[in-house]
């Protein structure tokens, strides 16, 4: 690893705290304006003493300013913070407890949909305007129309009410898996094989893909050594970005299938206004979003040797 590409490297990962401190300071000030709080008359009718209390206790009678920068320090040693909307546990202990779940779904989902998703685009783009292509093409059009929600609902009512072949949701359970990793795997399955549909094809199109078949090398060489490797560079760009999407959940994948993850809580923390919950989710989607870029990056100078700094990986 030269020392080119470690500046690089620490570059952009200076970058990427600078960006999550910014966004830090920003979602921590807005979310103190929004009208209403996690403690009002409205959602605990307590006397005023108490409510008083309640808000000394969380620090949420001090200025913004000042619970931000109590909260930065506080995360600095790895403090969370308690969630409002369950106060017997913490923050840290509340993701372990959650993410586990649904990182096994969005792997097993990533895994399966990613890997099929280059096989049908490498298929389609092969066989161009052939029934296969078509087949190909009219899957991925239903992965990308259809929401996954919908996708989910069809399953259960096909697959669980009429033919009883799987339970309508639940965890723990092999089974259990099949149909949330279904719904939540065919719309980047689809955007996936699309992608690489159309790479392929550009690649299969260009001049030195027609001189290596000219030069007569065997068709399985041209594809490995030639083509399958450029393909990859533009679809590094779809699935870096899709992968946090992934990890974090689904709320409505999770909440149809009664799967106990990380992805209700989305929705929960800002219903609760959840401040701890909220700054956590935040500051989780953008440290995987920020990390998922770098590592892209990386892997475009794997594909690409075009792509590198001082002749290391860029």
């Amino acid at each position: 690893m030269s020392g080119a590409f470690t500046r690089y490297l620490a570059g952009r990962v200076f970058g990427l705290l600078m960006v999550i401190l910014a966004l830090s300071a920003v979602v921590f000030f807005l979310m103190h304006q929004v009208p209403g709080g996690p403690f009002t008359f409205e959602k605990q009718p307590l006397p005023a003493e108490q409510m008083a209390n309640i808000n000394r206790k969380y620090g949420l009678d001090q200025p913004v300013y000042v619970q931000y920068f109590k909260w930065l320090w506080a995360i600095l040693h790895f403090d969370f913070g308690i969630p409002f909307q369950s106060p017997s546990e913490t923050v840290v202990s509340l993701v372990q407890r959650a993410w586990p779940v649904t990182i096994i779904v969005g792997v097993i989902t990533i895994t399966i949909s990613y890997t099929l998703g280059i096989l049908f685009g490498i298929t389609a783009a092969v066989w161009q305007n052939s029934w296969i292509d078509r087949v190909v093409t009219f899957v991925a059009t239903l992965g990308l129309t259809l929401p996954s929600f919908i996708i989910g609902f069809l399953l259960v009512y096909f697959l669980s009410v009429k033919l009883r072949w799987l339970p309508t949701g639940g965890w723990g359970k092999p089974e259990q898996l099949i149909m949330p990793v279904i719904a939540y795997g065919l719309g980047p399955m689809a955007i996936v094989a699309r992608y690489t549909r159309a790479s392929m094809l550009e690649v299969l199109r260009s001049e030195y893909v027609r001189l290596a078949r000219a030069r007569g090398l065997p068709w399985h060489r041209v594809m490995l050594r030639y083509t399958l490797r450029n393909a990859l560079v533009p679809l590094i760009t779809v699935l870096g970005p899709s992968i946090p999407d992934v990890l974090t959940g689904s709320i409505f994948i999770e909440g149809m299938f009664s799967i106990p993850g990380l992805g209700r809580f989305f929705t929960s923390s800002a219903q609760f206004r959840d401040y701890p919950m909220i700054m956590a989710m935040m500051l989780m989607v953008a440290v995987l979003w920020g990390a998922t870029y770098i590592i892209s990056d990386v892997l475009y100078g794997l594909a690409d040797p075009r792509m590198r700094v001082g002749g290391e990986v860029r």
